[in-house]
This record gives structure tokens, sequence and C-alpha cells, in this order.
């Protein structure tokens, strides 16, 4: 096994560093979007309230990334593509979320291996969400 490969018992949300940096994570996530003008149209995207959405993702995320069930305990399968339907979400939309999630990953110093283990998943499901053809 590769040093920087960890055990197969340790999931995502371990290397992260449980609950309290996935709320770091999830919080600077959305305070960059609040304060960085390249992520303007995916801040729009959002109502003038981001605490629902804060707690929305950082309790889908704690699941997701291997750790408690917060999200689907409350609101049942994510349904992620049905849940984002609302929402103009085209290439723009798409690349600020993984731009703004990237500099938020390397901000709170989420584990480089697991960065980019992490970008790869959030291209799929973010180009997944997108129902606008253009940009």
């Amino acid at each position: 096994m590769d040093e920087e490969d960890p055990p197969d018992s340790v999931t995502a949300f371990d290397m992260v560093g449980g609950e309290a940096q996935v709320r770091a994570l999830v919080d600077r996530f959305y305070d960059l979007m609040d304060l960085e003008p390249a992520y303007t149209h995916l801040r729009a995207v959002h109502g003038s309230d981001l605490q629902s959405a804060r707690d929305k993702l950082f309790w889908f995320l704690c699941g997701w990334l291997g750790g408690p069930s917060h999200y689907t305990e409350r609101f049942g399968h994510p349904r992620l593509r049905m849940r984002h339907m609302q929402f103009a979400i085209g290439v723009r939309e798409r690349d600020q979320w993984l731009a703004c999630m990237a500099q938020a990953m390397r901000e709170v110093q989420v584990p480089e291996v697991l960065q980019t283990r992490l970008q790869e998943s959030f291209f799929q499901t973010a180009d997944w969400m997108r129902n606008l053809n253009g940009p």
C-alpha cells in the first residue's frame, strides 16, 4: 500500500476530519460564494439567506463522505437532480460551484489526495445537475 493511500476502513469523512471539518468546509464554501466576485453567478442561484443551504450541504456531505446520515434521516433519499431542478444550472454555475469548492477544500486543508478524488466525484455530480444548455 502506498503511504498516501488510506486503509480501506478509513472513509473520506475520516480523512476530512469528521463533522467539525465538514462544517468548516461547508462554511468556507458559502463564505467564499458570498465574498468572491468569481462566484457571483453561483451566488445568484441561491436565495438571500444561505443558512438552509449551509445546513443541507453539511448534512448531505457528512453521509456522502461516509459519516453520519444526517440528510437522509431528515429528508430521505437525496434526489439531487430533482431537488435542484428549480435552480438554473448551466456550465457557468457548475464551474463556479466546482471552483468555489476546490478553493474551500484548499483553504480548510483537506488532504490533497482526497481533494483530487472529491473533485472528480464533484465534477460528475455537478455536470449531471446541469439543466441549462448554454453557459
